[in-house]
């Protein structure tokens, strides 16, 4: 059954062209690849949590993505985000689609499954490579809230953030246990001068204008159970002094404040406090800035509204109807074994 974006990709060419084809439009058109392209920026724009994805290839009736690096908080464009290879518990799947489009695309539904590279694929090619966790372990929740507290404790940040959501777990053996977390964190009311006993009741702020981020933290358990010499008997120093725990987080700057901003520029060009509805919300600006403007700040429609990003397995797949189907690969993952 030919998908919906193909469907609406020939009866477009058609009047367009004014001529009917003898095939319709394949994977290498430029024309079909643009609509995609543009196609999954609106779907990753649409969503409202996991990663962004990216394209690999069109097969016939749809796209094939990859996850990337690039949480959906980040609102990167997605040709501006790393796909993860085999070193990162790489992610695949299907995108069905529809979209009309001339000189703009406009997408009308989406619907896409995705899943993890097994296991047993990726320790076949790379014994050593990390390999995912679950994210209710305890030594997961423990990494990721020794990461977070490193970053409140280092972070020139005004107010402390709370975690919100572990995303991604994964581990490997080093020089001991190795773990590796992702997750997102939301900025909260309390300020830096809040006292430590007062932390634990402390909720996210409750405002447009306030900050999220993502994270990479690790956690390597190795301190009290190894001791590493170097030849004739010297300690190596420079690995026993290496802290356990490191983490690096990206703040991205709320759609409301770069509006308002964007608004203050017009109106005067004077950069201060971002006011609405008579409050005033002061944000120091020596962090990370990861601002990506998008046509979505001004869309009333809720996001998620359009389609569905699941986990499921591998559907078995159709043969393609045009003759140029599938197209070629951008990535492989490192898994040149691993039909994708």
């Amino acid at each position: 059954m030919m998908s919906g974006y193909l469907l609406v990709l020939c009866l477009a060419f058609l009047q367009q062209g004014g001529e009917a084809r003898a095939d319709p439009p394949g994977c290498i058109n430029p024309e079909a690849v643009r609509v995609a392209e543009e196609a999954l920026e609106q779907i990753n724009q649409d969503r409202t949590n996991g990663y962004i994805l990216s394209l690999n290839r069109l097969y016939d009736v749809n796209q094939t993505p990859e996850k990337t690096k690039c949480h959906i908080t980040s609102r990167k464009p997605w040709k501006q985000c790393e796909v993860r290879d085999i070193g990162d518990v790489p992610v695949y799947g299907e995108c069905e689609l529809s979209a009309t489009f001339d000189a703009e695309v406009k997408l009308q539904s989406y619907s896409c499954a995705i899943r993890k590279v097994p296991p047993t694929a990726v320790v076949s090619v790379c014994p050593d490579c990390p390999t995912a966790d679950n994210l209710n372990e305890p030594v997961v929740k423990e990494t990721a809230n020794l990461s977070l507290q490193r970053f409140n404790e280092e972070s020139n940040l005004a107010n402390y953030f709370t975690l919100e959501n572990i995303t991604r777990a994964s581990s490997q053996w080093v020089v001991g246990p190795a773990y590796f977390v992702e997750f997102t964190i939301a900025e909260t009311v309390c300020s830096k001068t809040t006292d430590a006993s007062e932390l634990g009741h402390c909720p996210p702020m409750d405002c447009q204008f306030a900050h999220r981020g993502f994270c990479l933290g690790s956690h390597l358990d190795h301190e009290e159970q190894f001791e590493f010499r170097l030849s004739g008997g010297k300690k190596n120093s420079s690995f026993k002094n290496r802290k356990p725990v490191d983490v690096t987080c990206e703040i991205y700057e709320p759609q409301a404040a770069v509006v308002a901003e964007q608004a203050h520029a017009k109106s005067d060009g004077v950069h201060g406090g971002h006011q609405h509805d008579n409050h005033t919300h002061l944000h120091p600006h020596e962090h990370m800035h990861s601002i990506t403007p998008s046509s979505d700040v001004t869309v009333s429609r809720p996001r998620g509204s359009l389609g569905t990003v699941v986990d499921q397995p591998a559907p078995i797949r159709s043969a393609p109807a045009a003759s140029s189907c599938p197209g070629p690969h951008r990535h492989n993952l490192g898994l040149d074994r691993l039909k994708l």
